[in-house]
């Protein structure tokens, strides 16, 4: 992999990890046929974890930017809670998406340092197997 790609550019270490996330937004939109304000909240899968952020899959892409709290646990039970940014999304145009994953990277922004030191944790010992 050549020091241009992302990987190498990364602060923090970046392991896969499917996890079940929850995702919600913090500032309200507003619904343009009722003016109405509601709030997102879905049930998403990671597919990459690192102290710094996430890669979560799904298709209801959030504009880069968006402040997200970004709940899950770990599969040792630690519960996760972190805001988040949305700092890009990426979508899959065509019939049928290849190896590639629709999903939003998200930038932890401020989390528990108790429960984010979990996250190291698991982290290190996904790297380290």
């Amino acid at each position: 992999m050549s020091e241009e790609s992302g990987y190498e550019r990364r602060k923090h270490p970046r392991v896969e990890a499917r996890i079940p996330v929850r995702v919600s937004t913090i500032e309200p939109e507003r619904d343009p046929r009722s003016g109405r304000s509601f709030f997102r909240a879905s049930q998403e899968t990671s597919a990459n974890l690192s102290h710094g952020g996430a890669f979560v899959k799904t298709t209801e892409l959030l504009t880069p930017g968006r402040r997200l709290l970004v709940e899950f646990s770990l599969p040792d039970g630690s519960p996760i809670e972190a805001i988040g940014r949305v700092a890009w999304s990426k979508r899959i145009v065509g019939p049928t998406p290849g190896p590639e994953e629709c999903g939003v990277g998200v930038e932890f922004i401020a989390g528990a340092s108790r429960r984010l030191e979990s996250l190291d944790g698991y982290i290190r010992k996904l790297i380290e197997t």
